[in-house]
């Protein structure tokens, strides 16, 4: 009989075999011949109880207990666990098992669990629920096709989606307002314009070119910041427009100049009202307003409604997409909606999302916050690190300095 020493008892422990009770005739003859093969695992009828150390309801097949003292039982996980710790891939500190049943939310699914978890001893708030962290580490999965084996399913047809928004944008470089307006060759771009349109008292000049000694343009290796003053976002190539005064700071991307004076029928907002573009909000001195839709404050340009008190937009969030398609949630279609007082939670930074404006998945239960979808580039850099920082998705081990 197999047998086990475990930490918890002090004595021996045997591996029992629960044995379902069948009503075939013949399965007697059956088991006969099959425990000529099973000398080391005893058999008993199947009795389903409560497991001494996680207190959850046993496997229906395998069990270990005590046949001096009837300890009766310990399952099979957690017998063969050596003495409940574990090294985890998802966090850099060994793992141990709470023997007693908890309510909490999953580090790993996101998810709230009741039952047995493994938590960090150093990181109170890491824990991990069992099914979550006895997932294997690599896991195989084929996904038909119609004729091939081998390629990933969509779960959309590309063709009936041609101006689909793949996110993240690659880098700090991209964004909505860009993708929207950038100039593809079918205008002429000015060498001049009037700065009074954005509400600026100087006439901007076109910046084409950087010859040695001009404008640094933003590189947060070198500590060098240009922002535009219009979607507050990095200049970090050429054409752009910046003050003809060589004191005046005053930039704007090329795209930032050509936004729209006006907004017809923006899907968050009321369908029968416009919003007007403001260069400048006049409530603030200086310009901060904080956006309806993304929540976030912003010093740049906006978008307001004349008939609501004090609604303003980014100019970002005045150009919503309908449908996206977002890496962390590849090959599906994420499409926009306000969340209603049931709370939900963010795949992307796990807070809620209430009474909001997001993106979800109609088929799976898939959310994230507008700015978590919207306006997090894939790829950044920052001054504290020599290498491109690369966004991640959920579950993500958050390390914190002791």
């Amino acid at each position: 009989m197999e047998q086990l020493k475990h930490f918890s008892h002090e004595h021996l422990l045997n591996l029992v075999q629960l044995q379902p009770d069948h009503d075939n005739a013949n399965s007697d003859e059956e088991d006969e011949d099959e425990d000529e093969d099973k000398d080391d695992i005893a058999v008993e009828e199947v009795h389903v109880g409560e497991c001494n150390i996680c207190k959850n309801e046993q496997s229906p097949f395998y069990k270990y207990d005590c046949s001096v003292c009837l300890f009766d039982i310990i399952d099979i996980v957690c017998a063969t666990m050596h003495e409940q710790k574990m090294d985890h891939q998802s966090h850099p500190h060994q793992l141990q098992r709470s023997f007693d049943r908890m309510m909490s939310r999953c580090k790993a699914c996101g998810n709230e669990h009741s039952g047995t978890f493994y938590h960090c001893t150093s990181c109170s708030w890491f824990k991990i629920h069992l099914d979550c962290a006895l997932l294997p580490a690599k896991l195989l999965i084929q996904q038909s096709t119609n004729e091939s084996q081998g390629k990933t399913h969509i779960y959309f047809k590309v063709e009936d989606h041609p101006n689909l928004i793949r996110y993240p944008f690659p880098d700090e470089s991209v964004n909505l307002v860009m993708h929207h307006f950038i100039n593809k060759g079918e205008k002429a771009i000015k060498e001049k314009i009037a700065g009074e349109m954005f509400s600026h008292p100087h006439p901007l000049i076109l910046v084409d070119t950087l010859p040695n000694g001009s404008i640094s343009l933003h590189d947060p290796m070198k500590k060098v910041e240009l922002l535009c003053d219009g979607c507050v976002r990095p200049i970090t190539d050429v054409p752009f427009y910046k003050c003809c005064q060589q004191d005046c700071g005053f930039v704007l991307h090329e795209w930032c100049t050509r936004l729209p004076s006006e907004i017809q029928h923006h899907p968050c907002h009321h369908p029968e009202q416009k919003l007007v573009f403001v260069p400048k909000v006049p409530e603030d001195m200086l310009g901060v307003f904080r956006c309806k839709i993304c929540h976030l404050h912003c010093n740049g340009f906006a978008y307001r409604c004349k008939e609501c008190e004090y609604y303003y937009v980014d100019i970002h969030c005045g150009f919503i997409p309908d449908i996206i398609t977002h890496e962390a949630h590849p090959n599906h279609l994420l499409k926009r909606f306000k969340a209603s007082s049931e709370t939900k939670y963010c795949k992307a930074c796990n807070v809620f999302i209430y009474k909001e404006v997001g993106f979800h998945c109609p088929t799976c239960d898939f959310k994230m916050h507008i700015g978590c979808a919207l306006l997090l580039p894939g790829r950044i850099r920052h001054n504290y690190d020599n290498h491109p920082l690369s966004l991640r998705y959920y579950p993500v081990c958050l390390v914190y300095a002791h």
